[in-house]
């Protein structure tokens, strides 16, 4: 008789684990899956990555949701950040896409910032991202960081909040370099034009986008000369550029400038809410996985010239569970070189 419990135990775990899968497979059977995209209509990757992944997934869910797209813009990404927090359905249909660098804003005190980005569900990202900084070849002699902190260098933005602006001005602030940043242009590719027109001498691009586009050939044809990269790890491609994390005095000034430079790691996040329940999670992650590796997907990609190199969901929530355990003073310090939201 000291065996009926247990084994009683093990019978209704056999039978109810089946159950619970079934109801899972089952739920999303005539139900539509909406993606909200945290910018407005447009072109750019934010956009184009969902747009793209929303003709494929849906063969990966079982019961073969319709998936549509919907923007929400609003406050660089954090209206949509909160209605999927606290406001959208907590069922598994509504699917967050929307600018990397709003996982910062509650770390950082941003008032409008309802959320605790520790608790969304993380599904994938379809590119982790690496920024450079570089110079235009013929404009400037430096050619390493180590150059520009003793010579100075005009670098071009669009805002101080976005990276083109922020990253060269922290550097500045934490290594010394002697950047002189420029902003106020109206697109990241206006200050390709006034780089080629001598009125910047380098900018910040994301390395995704410096080897594609109008800019594709810069880099073989040495038009510009790179400095730097951005981010927690070196691009794969990118072996020998050293990383700016390198070049941090003291281990406090990395832990700022890893706290600035992570969202970079999340690339193009995807996320849901935190009361969706985890095998619809799990479901939507190995459908995400799969997508990821789907021939269409990947020809999606090489038409659209997007880059495909991407994390799970899994290493998604890893990443912001290391940037919210950062100390308080590395905060603080991170707080008052980013400009007010």
């Amino acid at each position: 008789m000291r065996y009926t419990r247990p084994l009683l135990a093990a019978w209704l775990t056999l039978a109810l684990a089946p159950a619970g899968e079934a109801r899972a497979n089952d739920f999303y059977s005539g139900k539509v899956i909406n993606i909200y995209i945290g910018t407005g209509e447009g072109p750019g990757a934010l956009s184009a990555y969902p747009r793209a992944i929303a003709q494929v997934i849906g063969k990966y869910i079982p019961g073969n949701p319709a998936i549509i797209v919907r923007n929400m813009p609003g406050a660089g990404g954090i209206k949509a950040a909160n209605f999927i927090y606290g406001i959208a359905p907590q069922d598994g249909t509504a699917w967050g896409f929307i600018t990397r660098g709003f996982v910062r804003a509650p770390l950082l005190g941003t008032p409008q910032a309802q959320f605790d980005p520790t608790r969304y569900q993380w599904i994938g990202t379809t590119s982790q991202e690496t920024s450079v900084a570089a110079v235009w070849a013929p404009s400037t002699r430096v050619r390493s960081l180590a150059d520009a902190m003793t010579e100075d260098v005009v670098f071009g933005g669009t805002s101080l909040a976005t990276d083109t602006g922020l990253f060269p001005t922290i550097l500045n602030r934490l290594i010394g370099t002697r950047f002189k940043v420029i902003v106020g242009y109206k697109s990241s590719t206006d200050v390709d034009l006034a780089m080629e027109r001598g009125e910047v001498q380098g900018k910040v691009w994301t390395w995704g986008s410096l080897k594609s586009g109008s800019t594709a050939t810069w880099v073989a044809e040495r038009k510009v000369a790179m400095l730097a990269q951005f981010g927690l790890q070196r691009a794969k491609d990118l072996p020998d550029l050293p990383l700016a994390l390198d070049f941090a005095k003291t281990p406090e000034d990395r832990q700022v400038m890893e706290l600035i430079f992570s969202p970079l790691a999340l690339g193009y996040p995807s996320f849901m809410g935190p009361g969706v329940p985890p095998e619809r999670v799990e479901i939507m992650r190995r459908a995400f996985d799969k997508t990821m590796r789907d021939a269409e997907f990947i020809e999606l990609m090489k038409q659209q010239n997007l880059v495909l190199d991407p994390a799970s969901g899994e290493d998604m929530q890893a990443i912001v569970a290391r940037l919210y355990r950062m100390p308080q003073s590395v905060i603080e310090r991170a707080r008052n070189y980013l400009p007010p939201s």
